[in-house]
């Protein structure tokens, strides 16, 4: 987007011709975030529109068991701990943040009064601090008072690097100040296009500082409330069993009138997603069910019941179902520590060997037979918003090059077909959760590493374990014990910011920090590390969308991941549920507003 088409929708808006929010979906639609567009709006003296909600109870309460389905349970509820979806979403019935995402990318108010702009006072023109205003009378479950402490508590916790938190990357580089009970100020060291990281979204719950004072640093993990939140949101804690089952009750105190609808609320976790799209689309046992990875002729059948008493959701985000390559050696052990960095991969050193495996992932057969319109074949890490998507990049299926370069290489076929290089066997252990489209994915690319003389034994890990934040655990997908590994990340707010800080070297994960790093490849490059850095004070709106393409371009280029299909997101749900998703938050982000039709 350039100058006079920005000003050409900013003149629109401000004539009448067309709504903030309209002009605020275009502008993200062509690439800026939602909180920049929404900046030049409010330099340009438009101001920001209330959000609105259709929600329809007139009363708290009501609504009966709210039944939600995860085939990936939750195994610990607090937010700063979470190392996978399943435990942002846990944690989000009873946790909330400043602000959240809605489905257009906007900013919507939660533990905030208002969202920050040059109107309000909350954004500095210089982009170098937000002020947020906090919401009045809010309490935490226990019936002590929200203020501006638990909010710079949240900041010294997480930024804190003895606490080992996986939001650390949000927080680190800011500075939070209590400007009063009920204020709280944000300082960058520089001038920060994208504002709305800390505090808000999926990284962004606020645990209270009461119960986790003094469980900071090393002591992080010994928290009883890590097992038992106490928030502040529209449910309150009753039980909880890792890997299987959370309950909560409705929240008599919450903050907004008449909500919530529902009197109690059940996250059952375990078993597969097929089995959870039947729960809730054809015999209507569950009232909602989370990311249907399932066949898409499966959905469609199931939807296609004269009897479904559910239907299936889909709606834009930015996840990527992708392969990893392990940068380092998974068999070698050092200090303790198995895939550390102070090993190299003996296999993926060689960058033939990385690129003949790009070659042999046959992206259009597992679109077409297994993902259909859930899935869509990609080259690229980065699929939205479209400003950051390259077009430099693409991607090609062909078991005949990937055998001329490995050839080329030096990589030569023994008696058994498989190729070997000094000493080293071409042989791959490839991991994944156990998940009927990932296995499936798994044998398609097995079978053609198998042409290209590349020997790959496949593991499944249960989700609930490959997942798992348990720092004991030796399977999961952030210690890397495996040659390759396939999972789907998802970008969490309408800006890349935050999701291409997993290649960052400074958020490798290792041993010291219990693993929470997001650079689980452990892939390291200066070139990165620099465009980053660059991107994070770059205000104009096309060279700081250069710049990401240019870090896509970088780990699908040597490739350190090898892009399968872009994700949006799909969900199962009751007929009656009404609830607004987004694809830019957690799925409850929006819990307090949901309710059953009568």
């Amino acid at each position: 987007m350039n100058e006079a088409q920005i000003r050409e929708l900013i003149a629109a808006v401000k004539a009448g011709r067309v709504s903030r929010r309209t002009v605020v979906r275009r502008m993200v639609g062509l690439g800026l975030t939602a909180p920049f567009a929404g900046l030049l709006l409010n330099h340009a003296g438009v101001a920001a529109e209330p959000a609105k909600s259709d929600y329809k109870p007139a009363k708290a309460g009501g609504g009966g068991a709210l039944k939600l389905l995860y085939w990936q349970a939750p195994t610990l509820l607090n937010p700063h701990f979470a190392v996978g979806t399943k435990d942002q979403e846990g944690s989000r019935i009873f946790y909330e943040p400043l602000a959240g995402w809605d489905a257009d990318g906007n900013l919507v108010p939660m533990l905030a009064e208002e969202i920050p702009d040059i109107e309000n006072g909350g954004l500095s023109r210089d982009g170098t601090s937000v002020t947020w205003k906090l919401k009045k009378d809010v309490k935490w479950h226990d019936g002590k008072a929200f203020t501006a402490d638990d909010v710079v508590f949240n900041w010294e916790y997480a930024a804190d690097p003895a606490t080992a938190a996986t939001t650390i990357g949000s927080y680190k580089d800011i500075k939070v100040e209590k400007i009063d009970l009920l204020t709280v100020r944000i300082r960058f060291d520089k001038p920060t296009p994208f504002w709305a990281d800390a505090f808000v979204g999926q990284r962004g719950m606020i645990i209270p500082k009461h119960l986790f004072e003094e469980y900071k640093a090393a002591k992080s993990r010994d928290a009883q409330a890590n097992l038992k939140p106490i928030g502040t949101g529209p449910y309150r804690f009753v039980a909880f069993q890792p890997g299987d089952l959370v309950k909560g009750e409705r929240n008599p105190d919450y903050h907004l009138a008449n909500r919530p609808h529902f009197d109690s609320i059940e996250m059952k976790g375990g078993g597969d997603a097929v089995s959870a799209a039947r729960a809730v689309i054809q015999t209507g046992e569950y009232d909602y069910a989370w990311n249907m990875q399932v066949e898409d002729e499966i959905l469609v059948r199931l939807e296609a019941g004269g009897s479904a008493k559910g239907r299936v959701e889909i709606f834009e985000g930015g996840n990527i179902e992708h392969i990893e390559l392990n940068t380092t050696d998974p068999s070698t052990e050092i200090d303790g520590e198995r895939s550390s960095i102070k090993t190299k991969h003996p296999l993926f050193s060689d960058p033939a060997v990385r690129k003949a495996l790009a070659l042999l992932v046959d992206r259009a057969a597992v679109q077409q037979h297994i993902y259909g319109r859930t899935g869509a074949a990609t080259g690229n890490f980065i699929n939205n918003p479209p400003r950051f998507v390259s077009k430099n990049t693409q991607w090609e299926f062909s078991v005949e090059k990937a055998n001329r370069l490995l050839d080329e290489a030096g990589w030569k076929r023994g008696s058994d077909g498989v190729r070997a290089k000094d000493g080293k066997s071409l042989k791959l252990v490839y991991q994944t959760a156990i998940n009927a489209p990932r296995q499936k994915t798994q044998a398609i690319v097995k079978q053609a590493c198998q042409k290209a003389g590349i020997e790959v034994e496949l593991k499944s890990v249960t989700s609930s374990v490959y997942f798992s934040s348990d720092v004991g655990n030796p399977d999961t997908y952030a210690k890397f014990y495996a040659d390759i590994q396939m999972f789907t990340t998802t970008m969490g707010e309408p800006d890349p910011g935050v999701f291409m800080r997993q290649f960052l070297s400074s958020e490798v994960a290792s041993k010291e920090n219990k693993w929470q790093g997001r650079n689980i490849t452990r892939w390291r490059s200066e070139a990165y590390d620099n465009a980053y850095k660059a991107s994070e004070g770059e205000l104009d709106p096309v060279k700081r969308a250069a710049l990401f393409i240019a870090m896509n371009d970088m780990v699908v280029g040597d490739p350190v991941v090898i892009p399968v299909v872009y994700r949006p997101r799909v969900s199962a749900m009751s007929r009656r549920l009404r609830a607004a998703l987004s694809g830019w938050d957690n799925d409850v982000w929006d819990l307090r507003n949901w309710y059953n039709e009568a």
